[in-house]
């Protein structure tokens, strides 16, 4: 009913290309949102359908559009693996693409990390017209967007793997940040031309980012064996402690200088004296 037609617009719209931009004044916003993006150089994975004729209007009028993820089921499924749950959730709500949905998606993504790049390297140093600026940012919003979906449709890999490899020593909330970054980066560099599919690739990222994260808690582990105490983080307790015990030898070798419980010779108690300002009260200030 009109739940599934918001959601066939929703997927029209996200899977459509930006428009063609006019000749307004970009914003100050805008202006400065471009000059982020010229600033960070932008990779991409590379197609044969990139570089034909009409590239653009193939690449997004033609296929079909991708569904959309339902991610209402992520929050209570983490919660349950923790166990803050009693009830046990599934990820039957979610989405699964086929192969030529993922071709379909990567290729979308690709192309537009492929415009942006374009423009970059058309721009250059110089700063970008009004038309420049809004295709620009009108071409990086809709990569992100195509990343966010990507990710979001495959958020199950990553608490599978987790719940497949838990580590020790690790809170699984970190685990789960930890795996969303391998996804990301593994969206960011998959190759759909290859003609596997993403959750191959995808796995196999975020099994290897859980055994760094295991490796590198295993030598923080071997060099602070105590527990982490984030307020020693940001402390100045060994400089403080150094300065103490510093004002306290001054302290005791004063006393023994002004008591001579060294036996000094009336030239060697002058000396320090005046050296160290003992009696600068009388004498004025220390001697070098």
């Amino acid at each position: 009913g009109a739940v599934r037609r918001r959601i066939t617009d929703s997927n029209r719209t996200n899977n459509r290309s930006p428009r063609r931009s006019g000749s307004k004044r970009a914003s100050e916003a805008d202006v400065a949102l471009a000059r982020m993006i010229l600033e960070s150089p932008m990779d991409y994975v590379d197609h044969e359908s990139f570089h034909v004729r009409d590239a653009r209007r193939k690449i997004f009028e033609h296929p079909d559009a991708v569904p959309q993820p339902d991610t209402s089921w992520y929050r209570p499924l983490v919660d349950d693996v923790i166990g803050t749950r009693p009830q046990t959730s599934s990820t039957r709500s979610s989405v699964v693409l086929t192969g030529a949905q993922e071709q379909v998606i990567f290729i979308q993504y690709n192309y537009s990390r492929f415009r942006v790049a374009g423009l970059q390297q058309r721009i250059g140093t110089r700063t970008p017209t009004a038309k420049q600026t809004k295709e620009l940012i009108d071409w990086y919003r809709h990569s992100r967007a195509l990343r966010d979906q990507i990710a979001e449709t495959n958020l199950a890999l990553v608490l599978a793997m987790a719940k497949r490899v838990k580590l020790k020593d690790v809170d699984f909330g970190d685990q789960i940040s930890e795996g969303n970054m391998a996804l990301l980066r593994a969206v960011d560099k998959f190759d759909a031309s290859r003609g596997f599919k993403f959750s191959t690739y995808a796995c196999r990222a975020i099994l290897k980012s859980f055994s760094r994260q295991g490796m590198k808690s295993t030598r923080y582990r071997q060099r602070f064996p105590t527990e982490f105490d984030p307020s020693l983080e940001s402390s100045n307790y060994p400089e403080e402690r150094r300065q103490q015990d510093q004002k306290e030898q001054a302290d005791e070798v004063k006393q023994i200088v002004l008591d001579n419980s060294a036996d000094l010779t009336d030239v060697e108690q002058e000396i320090l004296h005046h050296r160290f300002g003992f009696d600068a009260g009388r004498n004025g200030k220390p001697l070098t």
